[in-house]
């Protein structure tokens, strides 16, 4: 599939597909909707809220790796230990990464050197980027998941369910349901009616919130 690197609204690139008109990141801020959607509102929430020593990640659709960038300097700043683990069917390719260039647009020296370290780092192995942060890629389809109470917080960050709805049926939820220890917390920048109602059905307690530029709503979901 085609695949064509764009700029969005706050200067920050994304990854768009012409054939599907989908975006990897909002068209209305790559770096402002990450940081709203998964470090604001899931990282920040779970932090505060549970005060933990150590937090371990889950994304689903690791992508461009942008989450993960912005997620390192978050434990790199509060001192505290990120286990993350991005999973990924179809990995973006190096020229892409090179033309993103989210070094440009995120005000830390060593976002370029951190960003190519993450894509460099061996897939299926787990490696140390920082004492504060560590990562492992999983190169498989969201479906292969077995992990069972493994994470604190998911980053549910697939392609929209307008153009991928399997991936927002009520038998994924269950299972981000099952990897998640208790109290655990998934965050997704979607507010349909359809996916809030399978997380629901599978025993989440969900909230709607303000969403990042361009969206009215997004959804939190925390494992009772």
């Amino acid at each position: 599939m085609k695949r064509e690197i764009i700029k969005t609204a706050d200067g920050s690139a994304t990854i768009y597909l012409p054939e599907w008109n989908e975006h990897y990141h909002s068209k209305h801020g790559a770096v402002q909707e990450a940081l709203h959607v998964f470090i604001r509102t899931g990282l920040e929430h779970y932090l505060e809220k549970h005060s933990p020593e150590t937090v371990s990640i889950l994304e689903i659709g690791f992508g461009t790796g942008l989450n993960a960038l912005l997620t390192f300097f978050e434990a790199e700043k509060r001192k505290i230990k990120i286990s993350y683990t991005g999973v990924e069917a179809y990995p973006v390719s190096a020229v892409e990464l090179e033309a993103l260039d989210y070094a440009a647009v995120i005000p830390d020296e060593e976002a370029a050197a951190v960003f190519k370290k993450l894509h460099e780092t061996s897939w299926e192995n787990r490696s140390e980027i920082s004492p504060f942060f560590d990562l492992q890629k999983e190169k498989k389809f969201f479906s292969e998941i077995t992990a069972t109470s493994e994470y604190d917080l998911i980053y549910f960050d697939a392609f929209g369910p307008r153009v991928q709805p399997e991936l927002w049926s009520e038998a994924v939820f269950k299972n981000m349901y099952n990897t998640l220890r208790s109290q655990g917390v998934l965050v997704t920048y979607s507010a349909k009616g359809d996916v809030r109602r399978a997380m629901q059905a599978t025993g989440f307690e969900v909230e709607r919130l303000p969403g990042p530029p361009g969206k009215r709503e997004m959804l939190r979901a925390t494992k009772a």
